[in-house]
């Protein structure tokens, strides 16, 4: 309605602008030029065996993706890199939420860096079971880090993965040595006692602990702490201080009630500071010994050996996996047998086995 002195009123309304398309045609159309541009993968791969950051965060992005030539072009990928990977040193960092994961590992890693290290950090956030999005703001809490020459951040989704480690992250860890990054820090979503795929990664696997929380309670049980070869009392500053050594004598005591490590190390416990960098120096020098003694043993090349099987093992599942649900004749037919299933028409159990017979003989 035309605003006019005739109908003039508190009520009546101007004609507003007009809102902007929501989509950027000239953005979509790039897009979608590069989705179907072919990949180079040999040119890829050279950039990404210089140290080019952009052909690496490209690398990870192509074996992140789900989709069936993108899979293909990655084992492409990684197989180009392995040659060059392998020589890193890989640090696994967990903990419960709020026990300052983030703000130790920017610590530890610009004290890495400043030891002429190259530093890789790969952050796997938790993944939201209703939405399955991921805040990935891991970059936003390494203010310092993430603007360091020497270190290269990558958030990822932990996406429907159990044990804190993204889908992909064995193979982001190899991109990442390929790339020229010597030591690998991986930190874990910290979902508790279901860790068990980051420690089946890393070289060297630290736990964070808290004083004060209640996690003193928890230094009897097995589980996480039974993996850990170091664990670290984060926050010992200020009035926190003496609380976090006395967290630090009941977990030593704790750990002599687990037993004795293939490896034959024994594991320590240390306070620390993350905002004060007290006890970084120390944590460095703990881990530098425990792989020391892990190499003059042979126990550091047994274990790389024994996780990389793990890892086949569980490409296979994954594979399979894949195969499986991706049958739309078959995901009909286990619709129908969830429907008797809920209506309890058939037990779950013989709905399976029908639903695999099915699988086996197609």
């Amino acid at each position: 309605m035309a605003f006019t002195k005739k109908n003039a009123s508190a009520l009546s309304e101007r004609d507003g602008i007009s809102m902007p398309p929501s989509i950027n045609n000239k953005a979509a159309t790039r897009v979608q030029n590069l989705r179907s541009k072919t990949l180079d993968i040999e040119a890829l791969s050279q950039q990404l065996l210089t140290g080019n950051i952009t052909a690496l965060s490209q690398g990870i992005t192509l074996i992140e993706s789900t989709q069936t030539k993108h899979q293909i072009a990655a084992a492409k990928l990684i197989a180009s890199c392995l040659p060059h990977a392998n020589q890193s040193i890989r640090i696994g960092i967990t903990g419960v939420p709020g026990v300052g994961k983030s703000t130790f590992i920017e610590a530890f890693g610009n004290y890495l860096t400043g030891l002429g290290k190259k530093v890789a950090v790969l952050a796997v956030d938790p993944s939201s079971s209703l939405s399955h999005g991921s805040i990935l703001g891991d970059k936003t809490r390494m203010e310092e880090l993430v603007k360091n020459p020497m270190a290269f951040i990558r958030p990822s989704a932990a996406g429907t993965t159990l044990g804190g480690v993204a889908r992909k992250t064995r193979e982001t860890i190899l991109l990442c040595e390929a790339s020229g990054f010597d030591t690998i820090l991986i930190e874990t979503v910290g979902v508790g006692q279901s860790e068990t795929a980051v420690h089946s990664l890393v070289d060297f696997f630290l736990l964070l602990k808290l004083s004060g929380a209640g996690d003193e309670l928890q230094g009897i049980k097995r589980g996480i702490m039974e993996m850990a070869d170091a664990i670290v009392i984060n926050k010992a500053d200020g009035d926190n201080l003496k609380k976090a050594q006395l967290a630090r004598a009941e977990f030593a005591r704790a750990l002599h009630l687990f037993p004795a490590k293939l490896s034959g190390w024994e594991p320590k416990v240390l306070c620390c500071s993350a905002l004060t960098q007290a006890g970084i120096p120390e944590v460095y020098t703990l881990i530098s010994t425990y792989l020391d003694n892990a190499k003059q043993s042979g126990y550091f090349e047994t274990n790389r050996a024994e996780q990389n099987q793990y890892w086949m093992m569980e490409s296979i599942q994954e594979q399979l996996n894949l195969h499986f649900f991706s049958h739309p004749e078959r995901m009909a037919l286990l619709e129908s047998y969830k429907n008797g299933v809920m209506q309890n028409e058939i037990s779950p159990f013989e709905a399976a086995q029908k639903v695999l017979a099915h699988y086996f003989s197609s």
